[in-house]
């Protein structure tokens, strides 16, 4: 067996790769350091209406996390947005991307440019613009509103995401399929459709993220009336931190990594079959 022609690490490679270990180490913590306190905060039991100094270990905050209240009702009205804003930006991106990727026609480079601008400009700079465009229209602002801007700057994001998925699709699959009769439709359902099913689901579930986090673009967009989970918390921290705000959220995290475990799961099954 020939010997390996690898040069033996020296002192100088093993000090840099355990440097580099132990800063990326570093970051992870630094950023789920957050995260673990405010799942360590919904098992604290607070003496005041803050709940930001520990006291003592309790279950009480999860007898019963989703009571009824203002609280529940802010995030129950996120997740309708989030829903509604993440399936329409979702149609729209993936449509885009695939215009983009499988066609070429004068201006495609500006719509290119126009994806990119929601993502660069400031969100006060979109939120306050929106605002200005429906006071301007008489629109009232409230929960339609919400979701049109939402779907404004999350389309992009679907767009970009699919199109990085697409951009490397082999579309002589499609040319196949229609050489054996398969007509477009058929094509595109099952050919193209089950192949970018993967970037679509991970574009759809970012859209869905970053509509329930988003504050400053819903904050010039929702009105007097509408109150979603960013905006309550952002109101209530004035005069109250509650336990309960801890434990939505930590809802919304195990949601979150469920149903990012599943579409990691269901992307290997895809690529395995």
């Amino acid at each position: 067996m020939a010997a390996s022609s690898r040069p033996p690490e020296t002192a100088a490679g093993r000090l840099g790769r355990w440097s580099l270990t132990g800063i990326a180490v570093l970051g992870f913590v630094y950023l789920f350091i957050p995260i673990a306190v405010i799942i360590g905060y919904s098992f604290n039991k607070p003496r005041g209406k803050f709940n930001i100094i520990w006291r003592e270990f309790t279950l009480d905050n999860w007898r019963d996390p989703l009571a009824p209240g203002p609280l529940t009702d802010a995030m129950v009205l996120s997740l309708k947005i989030a829903a509604i804003a993440a399936v329409a930006a979702t149609v729209l991106g993936s449509l885009i991307a695939l215009a983009l990727v499988r066609y070429r026609f004068k201006g495609g480079a500006v719509v290119n440019l126009l994806l990119v601008l929601p993502l660069t400009t400031p969100e006060i700079v979109l939120g306050s613009s929106l605002a200005t465009l429906f006071i301007d229209r008489g629109v009232q602002r409230g929960f339609w509103t919400i979701v049109i801007a939402h779907v404004l700057f999350c389309t992009s994001f679907v767009a970009l995401t699919v199109k990085a998925r697409i951009r490397g699709f082999d579309w002589s699959l499609e040319d196949a399929a229609m050489d054996l009769g398969a007509p477009p439709w058929r094509t595109f359902s099952r050919v193209t459709l089950p192949l970018i099913t993967p970037g679509i689901l991970a574009a759809a579930l970012l859209s869905f993220a970053l509509s329930i986090d988003d504050f400053i673009i819903t904050f010039f967009n929702a009105g007097s009336e509408e109150q979603t989970f960013p905006l309550y918390i952002f109101g209530a921290s004035r005069v109250e931190i509650s336990p309960q705000i801890n434990v939505l959220a930590t809802l919304v995290l195990v949601v979150s990594v469920a149903l990012m475990l599943a579409g990691v799961l269901f992307r290997r099954r895809l690529d395995e079959s």
